[in-house]
């Protein structure tokens, strides 16, 4: 089987779901990206270099969720990535609730983990191991 194939048995509305799904979370990382630039700039020397691997980061994974809508096939790994980090920030919050910022990465971070591992479904990405070979 290829990814024609399976292209042509995943119902259409769970390809455009799936996809759209990854494109939100590209468009919200990448407004994240465009706020954290002001954080950047008003950052002391203490915390200029945090603020800096902040904006960075959101940059890094408006990348990821824009390959994942635009290949959800042919990204082995990058769902997986996507996913665990999405979930483990979620769960640290959790764990951490006293943490500045806790609280709305519990409540971003957790459900970008449920968006991803929706698309993730929808797209049938874990069919990308198979492109790989």
């Amino acid at each position: 089987m290829n990814a024609t194939t399976t292209l042509k048995i995943i119902p259409r509305w769970q390809e455009i779901a799936g996809r759209a799904l990854m494109a939100l979370a590209a468009l919200g990382a990448l407004g994240a990206f465009l706020s954290a630039i002001g954080a950047v700039r008003g950052a002391t020397a203490a915390t200029v270099w945090l603020e800096t691997w902040r904006m960075f980061g959101f940059l890094v994974f408006t990348g990821m969720f824009a390959l994942l809508a635009l290949r959800p096939r042919a990204s082995a790994g990058i769902w997986e990535l996507a996913f665990f980090h999405k979930a483990a920030m979620a769960v640290s919050a959790l764990l951490l609730p006293g943490a500045a910022g806790a609280a709305s990465a519990m409540a971003i971070d957790g459900a970008l983990a449920i968006m991803v591992l929706l698309a993730y479904l929808l797209t049938r990405g874990w069919t990308a191991w198979k492109t790989q070979r």
